[in-house]
């Protein structure tokens, strides 16, 4: 009799680290190739003719397809083996970093982008579930971990290796040396990963189904409003660095990786608080990422102060997710796969429009203009949030 993957031992399930590790990999590849721009807006800026805040629209057009494939990738390929799923998605971010590479324009920028987009928003929907199979129950939580460590090292190092290499490699030589590690990912996963044919269970298709909750709505509310503040800020960084702060290329280079070490102490110290405070610390932290956004605008021409000011937004920015997903697992039990599909669609809609609209802002009416935005999303996130305590209290679902 023929036996599936799923119905193996445990101790035959612990040859499939291997696979795990490969999309760590393949995580960590997506997440710096999603930000990368972020520390190269300038340089893609002039080489391609636009203005920067139509190059941070290559941040916004990543994020539109990555909501529209996590909404709908599980229904579509419920009748396709995981394996080749996660290996195609695996293509596609080749495929991405070779078009963006090699865009003579914007219009290719942009395809590139979106091809980006699909890789992200599939990647990130199913490897949570694709864990759960690899590895036996109680390893579950060590294979996630896996596959967020890949996500926190990209996101620390993306942005400052980025500025580093722009300046060294230029900006297309900094998006093709993401190429071989995403080939390196898709090799090691198609060798390593076992056969993963569906279940057989038809998915609803309906994620949205969930914000018929009051709790469920609220949350996904300052969620939405969290990143928005954070990208609506945060994409735009490096052009007010250049021309506001008038920091140099190193120093830009190093206030970045200063954030992103900011952001993995963030994540260990807030970890450790959210056992018995969670909702106090969902609450507290946009509203004190609201006032370093404010205290921006006010310091923008003065490089250490602002260097403290972003070392505090990577310290409570980066742990903010982390908060959101335990209280997705305690709000959401009964449905986590739906509620974290909706969750994946609710954060890049909100990198898309905060994007989108902190570039028009910063081309039309000025550098602080994305941060006086920012400020205003973290306060209304900060007040859902509470809102959303107030019913957890009460028993509201």
């Amino acid at each position: 009799m023929h036996t599936t993957y799923d119905e193996k031992t445990a101790a035959d399930r612990g040859a499939a680290w291997g696979a795990v590790f490969s999309m760590a990999l393949c995580v960590a590849v997506l997440i710096a190739s999603e930000f990368m721009p972020v520390s190269l807006l300038t340089p893609i800026a002039t080489d391609l003719g636009i203005s920067e805040g139509q190059a941070g629209q290559a941040i916004s057009i990543s994020g539109i397809f990555a909501m529209v494939t996590s909404v709908f990738v599980a229904d579509l390929a419920r009748s396709v083996d995981r394996k080749l799923v996660l290996a195609s998605f695996s293509l596609l971010l080749v495929i991405s970093g070779l078009t963006v590479t090699f865009a003579p324009n914007h219009a290719v920028l942009m395809i590139g982008r979106a091809l980006l987009g699909v890789a992200i928003g599939g990647f990130w929907s199913m490897s949570t579930a694709i864990v759960m199979r690899l590895v036996p129950e109680d390893a579950v939580p060590k294979g996630l971990a896996m596959i967020n460590a890949g996500n926190a090292i990209a996101a620390t190092i993306s942005a400052p290796l980025g500025s580093l290499l722009g300046d060294y490699v230029g900006w297309r030589g900094a998006f093709f040396l993401v190429v071989p590690l995403a080939l390196l990912g898709l090799v090691w996963q198609w060798i390593g990963m076992p056969s993963l044919p569906p279940r057989g269970r038809r998915t609803s298709g309906n994620v949205f189904k969930l914000l018929a909750r009051r709790q469920v709505a609220l949350g996904m509310a300052s969620i939405l409003m969290l990143f928005m503040g954070q990208f609506a800020l945060f994409t735009y960084l490096r052009p007010v660095l250049e021309t506001v702060t008038g920091v140099s290329i190193s120093a830009l280079s190093a206030i970045l990786l200063l954030m992103g070490i900011a952001g993995v102490a963030g994540t260990w110290v807030v970890g450790h608080l959210l056992k018995t405070r969670l909702y106090s610390i969902v609450i507290a932290i946009p509203l004190v990422m609201a006032l370093l956004a404010s205290a921006l605008m006010v310091l923008g021409s003065m490089p250490i102060p602002v260097a403290i000011l972003l070392f505090g937004w990577g310290f409570f920015g980066t742990a903010a997710p982390v908060g959101w997903g335990i209280w997705l697992s305690r709000t959401l039990s009964d449905d986590a796969e739906a509620g974290g599909g909706l969750q994946v669609a609710i954060i890049q809609l909100a990198i898309t429009l905060g994007a989108a609209i902190g570039g028009l802002l910063f081309d039309h009416i000025g550098w602080w203009s994305p941060s006086a935005l920012s400020a205003v999303l973290l306060v209304g996130a900060g007040l859902a949030a509470a809102a959303a305590a107030q019913d957890s209290r009460k028993g509201v679902k």
